[in-house]
């Protein structure tokens, strides 16, 4: 009976663990309570501390858990920690108890305790607290890696990163060596962040290549040189070895930097994310483009796409999906885009899932925005952006979206750069009276001559109505 109580006690404490205050109650109760509640406290909510004199206390319970052998390696390196060892035994192991902390929570120790002391005797703080989490926390799930220690190398790494599901990586700090023995104890990764990429470096690839069923891998590459263009054929090459298991793609300013070839190896991608906001030759975007239009998605479920026009290419693409497409963002600031209608066509004729739509609508697109709302009966939010200088055709896609809308249609933004006549904008939101439409915006450049003062007035008349929930005018 006493044990059945103990499981409902660690039931009910575990409800609990988003109300701190709740938690603190139940640690004054007496020595049982206390012993189940410390470990819930301290798995969550150390590193929120935000008064000072709470972080001190904090701090010196970490310190306090410092062994012998690294108190005497700081004293001999003039790293005074006097002031910061409690006297007393402490009551539990703090320290493994506590999520792995992170560059900035091992910062704010070092500062308190060194006083912002920036000299070697910093770096080998950092070391020895390092060494003791890692000594201490056992079978971690998450990995932020933002600071040049080997962690990989420090006692007990075997038992710490073995089970490691999520790595994040700061590549301007972390060496290619400590990347490359990492690989030899962290080989189970479901997710690998990789940001400020800016050259091929063989730990990492060895450090992908070690993975047994790696399902998402980001990449966000702000600092690459121009000078290294077409060095980067390992990181190509690795990626398509993991193809078969990744259904999650992320990359920002790879594009023109790496052969994207890798794309037609992704067999299972779920989920694809392309930003390039860089400025490289035509002949770079064309290599994309090329591996994006052979590229074979089916069980695509999300597409976003910034700063690189494609819209022939991504419509090859949807043609290619079963039909399990939800999700769909694009963004482009070249205003000579062409084939931006193909999109919407490919949309209502291979995605009935889907929920979220934002891209580009020509004069000549108009024709396909009908069998759009027709045959995506789940479209839900409509985002829809004006890449041209004409501006005629406002009315005319209101009256579509009035007579055509489906039911779930309850979210719409729509370019400011078109025209619309007070009646057209009446006729449409009459259309959704009863069935109220959340969220109404007009987006981008919204121009005088284009929105007045009396659509404002008609728009307000529609939130006071309750027919409008939100708008930005």
């Amino acid at each position: 009976m006493e044990r059945l109580n103990i499981d409902c006690l660690i039931l009910i404490f575990n409800e609990l663990r988003t109300d701190k205050k709740s938690l603190h109650s139940c640690l004054l109760v007496n020595k049982v309570w206390c012993h189940l509640v410390v470990p819930i406290l301290w798995g969550k909510y150390p590193w929120y501390v935000i008064d000072r004199k709470e972080s001190e206390k904090l701090i010196n319970v970490i310190i306090s858990q410092l062994s012998s052998s690294s108190r005497k390696f700081l004293s001999e390196n003039n790293v005074s920690l006097s002031s910061t060892i409690l006297s007393k035994p402490l009551t539990f192991n703090y320290v493994s108890l506590c999520k792995f902390p992170g560059a900035e929570n091992v910062s704010n120790i070092i500062n308190i305790v060194n006083n912002y002391d920036f000299t070697k005797r910093r770096d080998l703080l950092e070391q020895e607290i390092y060494k003791l989490f890692i000594s201490q926390c056992k079978n971690i799930k998450e990995l932020s890696w933002e600071t040049s220690q080997p962690l990989s190398l420090f006692p007990g790494a075997l038992t710490c990163f073995s089970q490691l599901h999520s790595l994040r990586i700061n590549m301007n700090i972390v060496s290619s060596n400590n990347l490359h023995e990492m690989a030899k104890i962290c080989k189970d990764l479901n997710e690998l962040i990789v940001n400020k990429y800016s050259q091929d470096t063989p730990g990492l690839i060895s450090l992908i290549d070690a993975q047994r069923n790696l399902k998402s891998i980001s990449f966000a590459s702000y600092y690459i040189k121009k000078e290294r263009e077409g060095t980067y054929e390992e990181l190509s090459n690795v990626l398509a070895r993991k193809g078969c298991t990744i259904n999650n793609l992320y990359s920002s300013n790879l594009v023109g930097v790496i052969s994207h070839s890798f794309l037609s190896s992704f067999i299972n991608l779920k989920e694809l994310t392309i930003y390039q906001y860089d400025d490289y030759k035509s002949e770079k975007i064309q290599e994309f483009q090329q591996y994006l239009a052979i590229s074979k998605f089916p069980g695509l479920q999300s597409l976003k796409i910034g700063g690189v026009s494609c819209f022939k290419e991504l419509a090859m693409l949807i043609e290619k999906t079963e039909g399990n497409l939800s999700y769909v963002y694009i963004d482009m600031s070249n205003k000579d885009a062409e084939s931006t209608g193909m999109v919407i066509k490919a949309i209502a004729d291979n995605c009935p899932k889907i929920e979220y739509l934002s891209t580009y609508l020509g004069p000549k697109d108009l024709i396909y925005v009908k069998p759009l709302l027709l045959h995506c009966s789940k479209l839900s939010r409509l985002r829809l952006k004006n890449l041209y200088e004409n501006n005629i055709i406002g009315d005319e896609l209101l009256d579509i979206l009035t007579s055509s809308s489906p039911l779930s249609l309850n979210n719409i933004k729509l370019s400011g750069g078109w025209k619309y006549s007070i009646n057209s904008i009446e006729r449409f939101f009459e259309s959704y009276r009863g069935r109220k439409l959340l969220e109404f915006g007009i987006k981008d450049n919204i121009h005088e001559d284009n929105f007045t003062i009396e659509h404002i007035k008609i728009i307000r008349k529609y939130i006071n109505e309750g027919v409008i929930g939100h708008t930005n005018l």
